[in-house]
């Protein structure tokens, strides 16, 4: 307590905030996911009174998918059998997206990467603390942009984009690090029961899988709360 120059006691003892961890297991290939995450991002401004750490754990949608990708209309006819069912989902997924200010353009995709080195470079990134900002970059990438997030190339001037360095993202991404780490983490969810993402996992207890609501996130925000300030 203080007091002010007109001689008001003041109370300068703000509440505690607590600190949750929210654990993001995603793929970066995963238009539910850019939905899902842009929905977390969106509750988590929307509660000042706590604070968030975010930590990125890869899943691999299309294990199997090539290094070098796959040309979209393949790829489309493997997962969906065909352009029309594809297009209807899609269809869905866009008319959803412009919700949340999300331009997806499924028409200018063409070719289905790996996401494995787009996984490799967040976790490159959050060495400097910029995962969130590569994490946004590389969804608007292939979903606004239709750029193949499987090209090292491309995934540089990401890194760039998200003021990383140049040189260390090239050098990193044509080496083998973290190549076994993104299969083991991939490994790791399934074991954990996550088939599908996006799922979040709050607090290291509450998981929620889907692109939810803000408000559907938010109550499982006020129940890890309230156990992190008990703790």
């Amino acid at each position: 307590m203080w007091l002010s120059a007109e001689g008001t006691a003041v109370n300068v003892l703000a509440p505690p905030k607590a600190r949750l961890s929210v654990e993001v297991v995603h793929d970066l290939v995963c238009p539910w996911c850019y939905l899902g995450v842009r929905r977390l991002m969106r509750t988590m401004r929307r509660r000042p009174d706590l604070l968030f750490t975010l930590v990125w754990r890869p899943f691999l949608l299309n294990p199997d998918m090539p290094r070098v990708g796959m040309a979209r209309a393949d790829y489309v006819i493997r997962k969906f059998g065909g352009e029309e069912r594809a297009r209807r989902l899609y269809g869905s997924i866009t008319e959803i997206g412009r919700t949340e200010g999300v331009l997806f353009r499924f028409d200018r995709i063409r070719r289905t990467p790996s996401s494995v080195d787009a996984h490799r470079l967040v976790i490159f990134a959050a060495r400097f603390g910029r995962a969130d900002e590569v994490v946004e970059a590389l969804f608007s990438a292939h979903f606004t942009d239709g750029r193949d997030i499987g090209d090292p190339a491309v995934l540089i001037a990401v890194a760039v984009a998200c003021g990383l360095d140049s040189d260390l993202a090239r050098h990193f991404l044509g080496s083998d690090q973290d190549i076994d780490t993104i299969h083991a983490e991939n490994l790791r969810a399934h074991r954990l029961g996550i088939n599908g993402v996006p799922c979040f996992v709050i607090g290291g207890r509450h998981a929620i899988a889907g692109a939810q609501e803000p408000e559907v996130i938010e109550r499982l925000l006020d129940v890890a709360a309230v156990e992190a300030m008990d703790a």
